[in-house]
């Protein structure tokens, strides 16, 4: 995007899960290219800091809520000032996966998180973001999976099959908008050096363990390949991506040194 373009002119991205990891490298990634932000979290004093950081380059708008309350999502939406209410850009990033148990033995409660926020909370805020899109028939939705949408491996259960609805939701979203020339788009990463193990494996060594012996995607790596399919041209809707770091072949084959 041209250096030149006026604030009002630009184009204005929602990114939810923006606090940390793909969400916030997203957030650095648009910012780069002059696109406003509206940057959606749990924790506002991390919200504060990425927007101090990227102020200076774009207009930028805060949102603290969990996407798991449906109220609040709705009532945090709707608040959004005029400038930032039109969205031209959804990034579904919010999610997580909560423990790595067979399904005998698995947490109900690390179930409910995993719907709640994967599923549920994407759906949230997509439904309170469309109907602008569906009225001004623009827009672009890209929702981030990953690549336990595409495989299930042992003691994965919930989590895959939350991530699977996502890719269903998506390919659902991109048949039911696309009269209204909406582009709906899945990212899928496979091991992504975030605080994302640290959740799933509730810290300790295990979760320290995960990224040693070879090198992860990084999350800058992906929002690269996230402000590449917002940047393809008006025909062109890149609609599924499965993406790995070079030492990984499946979701339970990585090569370590």
């Amino acid at each position: 995007m041209s250096k030149n373009v006026t604030s009002k002119n630009r184009l204005t991205a929602l990114i939810t899960g923006a606090t940390s990891g793909i969400g916030r490298a997203t957030a650095h990634e648009f910012a780069k290219h002059g696109i406003n932000l509206v940057l959606c979290g749990r924790r506002q004093e991390r919200l504060d800091s990425v927007q101090n950081a990227l102020s200076r380059e774009v207009d930028v708008h805060t949102l603290n809520f969990d996407v798991r309350d449906k109220d609040a999502t709705f009532k945090a939406i709707e608040s959004m000032p005029e400038a930032f209410k039109n969205i031209d850009i959804l990034i579904n990033n919010a999610g997580n996966a909560h423990g790595l148990d067979p399904i005998e033995t698995g947490s109900t409660d690390d179930w409910d998180a995993m719907m709640d926020i994967n599923v549920k909370g994407l759906l949230y805020v997509s439904k309170a973001i469309i109907p602008n899109m569906t009225e001004r028939k623009s827009g672009q939705i890209i929702n981030i999976g990953s690549s336990a949408g595409k495989e299930v491996y042992p003691k994965g259960n919930v989590y895959c099959a939350s991530k699977h609805a996502v890719l269903a939701i998506t390919e659902g979203m991109r048949i039911d908008l696309n009269p209204y020339g909406i582009k709906v788009c899945a990212i899928n990463p496979g091991l992504v050096e975030t605080e994302f193990s640290q959740v799933r494996f509730k810290g300790g060594k295990a979760a320290d363990n995960v990224y040693k012996g070879y090198k992860a995607l990084q999350p800058e790596d992906v929002a690269e390949v996230i402000y590449f399919a917002v940047s393809r041209p008006a025909h062109v809707n890149i609609a599924d991506v499965l993406m790995f770091c070079t030492a990984q072949a499946s979701s339970t084959i990585v090569k370590k040194d």
